[in-house]
C-alpha cells in the first residue's frame, strides 16, 4: 500500500501521462501521413548523362541475343496468349472493335501486336526502337513517327522505360483519335527492371499526365511483372499555338 501523501502525488502524474500518450500518437500519426503525402508519386532516375546514353541503354537490352530469342520462341505463344485475353476484355467493354486502327507502343517483337490481329483487330502494328518485320517498325516512342489523330487504339506496357513521360503521353494523346482509347499496364506495387527510366508509385500522375483524356478506370492485372491497368479515352484535339 503506498501512503496517502504518495498517492496524492501519483495521481497528477498518471493523469499527466494519460493526456501525453494520445497526443503523442497523434503527433506520430500525422508526421507519417505529412511523409507519405509528400513522397512523390512518378520518380525519375537519375544516371542518365544525355538523351544519347538513355537510347544506348535501352538498346542495350533491346538487341540483346539472347533475349530475343527468348521472346520469339519460348515467351512468344505465352505472351500472345495473355495479350489476347486483355484485348478480348476491351472489346467485351466496346473500347476496341474489329475496326479500330491500333499501335502497340513499345512493342519489341510484337506479340502484343500479334494478339490484336488474332482477336480480329487486323489493322495493328507496333513502335519500337528496334523492328521486328512485319508487326513492328522502327521508331521512338518519345517522337512518334505518325500524323496527328492517326489511331483508334493505342496500348503499352513501357511506360516505365519513358525518360520524359510527360512526352511519351503527349505523343500518345497527338496521334490518337478524338474518342480514341489508349490503356496503360504499369507497375504500382513493385519496382521494374534495371532499364526503366522511371518509378510510378500511383495513378494520379498518369490521370495529370493525361490532360487532353478523361481517365476511364484503372484495376489489378498480372502482366508480366506490371500489376495495374489504366484507361484513357481522348476527349480533344491537340491545340496548336
Amino acid at each position: 500500500m503506498y501512503p496517502l501523501n504518495q498517492l496524492r502525488s501519483l495521481i497528477p502524474r498518471c493523469f499527466f501521462l494519460s493526456l501525453l500518450l494520445p497526443l503523442s500518437f497523434f503527433i506520430f500519426l500525422s508526421l507519417k501521413s505529412t511523409t507519405f503525402l509528400n513522397k512523390p508519386t512518378l520518380k525519375i532516375r537519375p544516371g542518365y548523362t544525355s538523351y544519347d546514353n538513355y537510347i544506348h541503354h535501352q538498346l542495350h537490352k533491346t538487341t540483346n541475343p539472347k533475349l530475343r530469342q527468348i521472346w520469339t520462341t519460348r515467351d512468344w505463344d505465352r505472351k500472345i496468349r495473355v495479350f489476347s485475353q486483355f484485348f478480348s476484355d476491351l472489346k467485351d467493354k466496346k473500347l476496341i472493335s474489329n475496326s479500330s486502327k491500333s499501335l502497340c507502343v513499345g512493342a519489341r517483337v510484337g506479340q502484343e501486336v500479334e494478339a490484336l490481329k488474332r482477336v480480329g483487330v487486323w489493322d495493328s502494328i507496333g513502335l519500337d526502337l528496334v523492328p521486328y518485320p512485319p508487326l513492328v517498325i522502327r521508331g521512338d516512342f518519345h517522337y512518334q513517327p505518325f500524323d496527328d489523330e492517326t489511331f483508334d487504339f493505342e496500348f503499352s506496357n513501357v511506360f516505365d522505360h519513358a525518360l520524359y513521360p510527360e512526352k511519351f503521353v503527349g505523343e500518345i494523346q497527338r496521334t490518337l483519335k478524338v474518342d480514341g482509347v489508349c490503356v496503360l499496364h504499369v507497375a504500382l506495387r513493385r519496382r521494374s527492371d534495371k532499364y526503366s527510366a522511371n518509378d510510378l508509385y500511383s495513378v494520379e500522375p498518369l490521370v495529370k499526365l493525361f490532360d487532353g483524356s478523361d481517365f476511364v478506370y484503372s484495376r489489378r492485372v498480372d502482366g508480366f511483372g506490371l500489376d495495374t491497368e489504366v484507361v484513357f479515352r481522348k476527349r480533344k484535339p491537340i491545340q496548336r499555338s
